[in-house]
């Protein structure tokens, strides 16, 4: 496992933060600290909240309990650098947008009025579009593009502003493997290149298990922060489920699997990510 984390000041830190959505609390007394470089990937069960834990670090969810700070920065407040991935979302083939407008949108979206031509802000999209592999297809309207290729404009229009934190929310969901291996590459690189910190939401771990420092997983019954093998263990997983579940090595590939069914457990599996498969949980 490999990292370029750095001891210093973090990068994102949440000190007792709890978010709370519709009555429901999804998770609580969570403490975070991202060091410049750090990899984090995030874990858990659909309505786990991890999606939710990257808007409230962008500021569009209010914390019940604690604070969230970017550099050192309240989140809302101006001046801090975050590079944010969505999940996956085509463009319907109608969209004469290009690939290079939309990776712009990132350099100056939002400012008011037109962005200036110039040769300098060509430039710089051109060098983001080359870092995700895509640079050929510059011109191209974004609704011809395949799922795979749409993904890595986004991750180039993410990346333009040389952020100092990477949100990614479930970045390699529908992608197929070359594809994720791309993606996960230049975001990697990208990291490696710059010291900025990752923080990667995924249903499997598996693409990106020989990249990450540590492990966030969010669970029914509480949230684990650790590395990756002291975290997705039988022992702990089957804590925050509350029902037995087992944790296989197999050739380096991380395999989650349910007890045996019963009344309590059934769907256990459905709701598990890192199959090695790599099926949506």
């Amino acid at each position: 496992m490999s990292s370029t984390a750095v001891v210093g000041d973090p990068v994102l830190e949440l000190r007792g933060a709890t978010l709370s959505l519709g009555g429901r609390e999804l998770w609580s007394d969570l403490d975070l600290q991202l060091q410049p470089g750090a990899f984090l990937a995030v874990l858990g069960p659909n309505g786990a909240g991890k999606s939710s834990l990257i808007r409230a670090i962008l500021g569009d969810l209010r914390l019940r309990t604690g604070a969230v700070q970017v550099q050192g920065v309240a989140r809302g407040a101006s001046g801090t650098t975050v590079g944010y991935i969505p999940q996956q979302r085509l463009f319907d083939r109608g969209v004469g947008l290009r690939a290079r407008d939309l990776v712009g949108f990132g350099l100056d979206g939002h400012r008011l009025g037109l962005p200036l031509p110039g040769r300098e802000r060509r430039s710089r999209i051109d060098a983001a579009l080359d870092r995700t592999g895509v640079l050929h297809l510059a011109d191209a309207p974004l609704g011809t593009l395949s799922g795979g290729e749409q993904q890595r404009v986004r991750i180039a229009q993410a990346l333009i502003a040389r952020p100092r934190l990477l949100l990614c929310d479930e970045p390699l969901l529908s992608l197929d493997p070359g594809h994720q291996i791309a993606v996960t590459e230049a975001i990697d690189d990208y990291r490696r290149e710059t010291g900025a910190a990752v923080l990667f939401v995924t249903h499997d771990v598996n693409p990106i298990l020989d990249r990450i420092d540590q492990v966030l997983y969010l669970g029914p019954r509480g949230h684990r922060l650790g590395r990756p093998r002291e975290v997705l263990s039988t022992e702990v997983l089957s804590d925050l489920y509350d029902a037995h579940v087992d944790v296989l090595d197999v050739h380096g590939r991380i395999i989650v699997v349910a007890g045996p069914a019963d009344d309590e457990q059934h769907g256990l599996v459905d709701e598990l990510p890192a199959a090695s498969a790599g099926r949506s949980a």
